[in-house]
């Protein structure tokens, strides 16, 4: 996997309600495989941690404009760029508040089912952009990859 250019957390705004929108996790990035024959992936999924709080995001939605419910992708050689979304499970109250997140990236594949790190990177929610992010109903903060400073420069879009 390469590095993310993208990374988002926020309100799924896909839902009609703006008032309950599920929290999400997205990210754009490319998969890849070193393997020949490339590698089939049964599912993905992101955890994120903060302090002594961790939650899993494992409902994986993948697409470009039309999205899908992930259920088993081909990651052949070349690779396949697509954006990820990832939404924690529908009994789940999770809700972002201001701090570091230590973000990692799972994937399991069909023949080796024990889910295998990616990805992980450390973000930082600010206190003024999660002020920002509550007071809009489908408000979100992105993460983008500077690859100059390497880092991640977080703003609301």
């Amino acid at each position: 996997m390469t590095q993310p250019t993208t990374v988002y957390f926020g309100a799924d705004a896909g839902n009609a309600d703006t008032r309950s929108l599920a929290p999400k996790v997205y990210l754009r990035t490319l998969l890849y495989s070193t393997s020949k024959r490339g590698n089939v992936l049964s599912s993905l999924h992101v955890r994120l941690t903060r302090g002594e709080t961790t939650q899993t995001f494992n409902v994986w939605v993948y697409g470009e404009e039309k999205l899908k419910r992930g259920s088993g992708l081909y990651v052949g050689e070349q690779g396949v760029v697509l954006n990820h979304h990832f939404l924690p499970p529908s009994d789940t109250a999770f809700k972002f508040v201001p701090g570091k997140y230590k973000v990692e990236m799972f994937a399991a594949r069909v023949d080796h089912p024990q889910p295998q790190l990616l990805w992980s990177e450390i973000l930082e929610l600010p206190q003024l952009l999660v002020e920002q992010m509550d007071k809009e109903l489908a408000g979100g903060v992105y993460f983008d990859w500077q690859p100059n400073s390497r880092s991640y420069h977080a703003h609301m879009r």
